[in-house]
């Protein structure tokens, strides 16, 4: 068992909610099956009040713990450069940071960014078609889809110009041949946002396994920023999030310490 000690007393109210928030996401990844051992990132924004003006600071999985051990007390404060703003016992990944920089960098609104490199998200980032609209939950996916064509690892800040044209204003990027990413304004947004898009992924390798596929209409698609807001009262990821909170605490307590 790690022991780390409380940071609850030594940062603002608000930063220990957000390291409270983030710390259950990162277990409900785990709890859901998307990790990849160490290998992928979630990150969350500070707000401007905590940082300080004209600052930008992040707060970031340990490098090296797996998902169902990061503690809000364990998560490190860094800059837009992934350099360490406190002490701490564990590494950063810096290359691990390019694309997540690149993208809170390019969407300022942005407070949180979840990565994943799950079994069906890449299979279906391998596809030339990509996303098809032949579920209902792809069709929430298809209303702000993003691609980015693989460049190999991404430890290059060369690539963040290409990734963040890419982007531009959608929530969901399908980085070919790699994996899945959400943008969300909240943690809770970003982890309602990767749910759905798993989700997509999984349903349409089912499916591709049977006969001919039937597809949505596109108009349907093209309401579906509406109906979102009708699934979730109009609260996003927030209409869900105290009952997933609920479930960490059932099943992986420890995550706000």
């Amino acid at each position: 068992m790690l022991t780390i000690p409380s940071l609850q007393g030594s940062v603002s109210p608000e930063e220990w909610q957000l390291r409270c928030d983030l710390a259950a996401c990162y277990r409900l990844v785990a709890l859901y099956g998307w990790s990849d051992l160490v290998f992928t990132h979630i990150s969350a924004k500070l707000p401007e009040s905590v940082s300080g003006l004209g600052e930008h600071h992040f707060l970031i999985n340990p490098y090296g713990l797996m998902f169902d051990e990061i503690t809000a007390s364990s998560l490190i404060k860094v800059d837009m450069a992934c350099n360490k703003l406190h002490d701490s016992p564990f590494p950063v990944n810096p290359a691990g940071f390019v694309i997540h920089s690149a993208v809170h960098e390019a969407r300022p609104e942005a407070g949180c960014v979840l990565h994943t490199h799950t079994r069906a998200g890449v299979a279906v980032s391998a596809q030339k078609g990509g996303v098809l609209p032949i579920s209902q939950q792809s069709t929430f996916v298809l209303g702000s889809l993003a691609y980015h064509e693989y460049e190999g690892v991404a430890f290059r800040d060369e690539e963040k110009p290409r990734l963040q044209a890419d982007l531009g204003e959608a929530n969901f990027l399908m980085l070919r041949n790699h994996g899945l990413l959400t943008v969300g304004k909240t943690i809770a947004d970003a982890f309602l946002s990767m749910y759905t898009f798993e989700n997509t992924c999984r349903i349409q390798i089912d499916a591709q396994a049977g006969g001919e596929l039937t597809q949505v209409n596109p108009q349907i698609v093209s309401g579906v920023a509406q109906a979102m807001r009708v699934q979730t009262g109009g609260l996003g990821g927030a209409f869900a999030w105290p009952a997933l909170l609920r479930k960490v605490q059932r099943d992986l307590p420890g995550y706000d310490t």
